[in-house]
Order: C-alpha cells, then sequence, then structure tokens
C-alpha cells in the first residue's frame, strides 16, 4: 500500500473511533466522482465543532499544526500533510451531513457530494484565482458526473460566488 493510502487509513479508523464527523474532500475525493489525479495531501471537511478534539487527535498521531483557524487547519507529519476545513457555515454543515460512504479498497470512507466537491474547488478558485488545478478539476468532474449532478444546487454554488458565467463556460 502506498503512503498516502496508509496515511488515509490511519486518518480515517482514528476519527471513526474518536467519534469525528468528517468527508474527503480534496484530491482523492475526485476519484469518487469518476475523475482520478495525483495528489500529495489529505483533505477533510470536518464538523467545526469537533475542531479541538480533532487537533488533539491529530498532534497524538504525530502530525504537528503549521496554520490553524476557525475556517481550517494544516498539518504535517514529516513529508505527509493533512489540510481541514471546518464545516462551521451553514452550507458545509449541510454538505457534511449529506455526505455518501463509498467503498474502496481501503474500506467504506465518506465523501463529499460532487456538487459539494465542485462547490469547495470553486470557493478555492474564488480565493486565489492562480489555482488552475481546481478549474481543470471543476471541468473534469462536470464533464465525467454531468448526468448525475443536481444543476439547482451547483447553480446556487456558483450563484453564491458570483460565477455562473464560469459554469456556463465549463459546461458547455
Amino acid at each position: 500500500m502506498s503512503r498516502l493510502a496508509n496515511q488515509l487509513t490511519e486518518a480515517v479508523l482514528e476519527l471513526r473511533a474518536a467519534g469525528a464527523r468528517f468527508a474527503l474532500i480534496g484530491g482523492l475525493a475526485l476519484a469518487a466522482h469518476k475523475v482520478v489525479r495525483g495528489t500529495q495531501d489529505i483533505d477533510l471537511l470536518v464538523d467545526g465543532d469537533q475542531s479541538d478534539q480533532i487537533d488533539a487527535l491529530l498532534r497524538r498521531l504525530g502530525y504537528r499544526s503549521i496554520h490553524r483557524s476557525a475556517d481550517a487547519a494544516n498539518y504535517l507529519r514529516g513529508s505527509e500533510r493533512v489540510d481541514l476545513l471546518y464545516a462551521v457555515r451553514p452550507a458545509a454543515r449541510l454538505l457534511l451531513e449529506k455526505t455518501g460512504v463509498h467503498a474502496t479498497v481501503l474500506g467504506d470512507i465518506p465523501v463529499i457530494s460532487c456538487e459539494g466537491l465542485i462547490a469547495f474547488k470553486l470557493q478555492a478558485l474564488v480565493n486565489n484565482p492562480s489555482r488552475t488545478q481546481d478549474l481543470e478539476d471543476m471541468r473534469a468532474l462536470l464533464h465525467a458526473n454531468r448526468a448525475q449532478l443536481d444543476m439547482d444546487e451547483l447553480r446556487g454554488y456558483f450563484r453564491l460566488f458570483d460565477r455562473e458565467a464560469l459554469l456556463n463556460e465549463l459546461m458547455s
């Protein structure tokens, strides 16, 4: 098993044992939605009310915090990285509640919906327009999942960021 697979397995087992609410987001979550690309870290959406508990859990596993705010945290353990987004706003909490469990070679793992993953990719792109990988990820997710997407939900996210024209461009 790869280093990243071992790291993810460990994190999932520990988060479950602690009763933490979480969902895989970011590059690893793409595979659950028919898009595969390389990534070097684990990105998770976690319940913001459990941020202190999850911080303590990651520290017990040997991670050190390199950033922590009310919205997000980043942890390192050697070359291994875990990035957290805290579900504190209503939209993020709803996405965490609607998380589906996906069967993987590593076992059942909670993964954000495709619409939610696109929304987080959009937010990252809006926050930092140089993140062109997020744009390509959105394009690939839309292409691979077009028939199954809840377009009303998706349009709502693009409207929230005043990027409806971008959605139309990506869909064409």
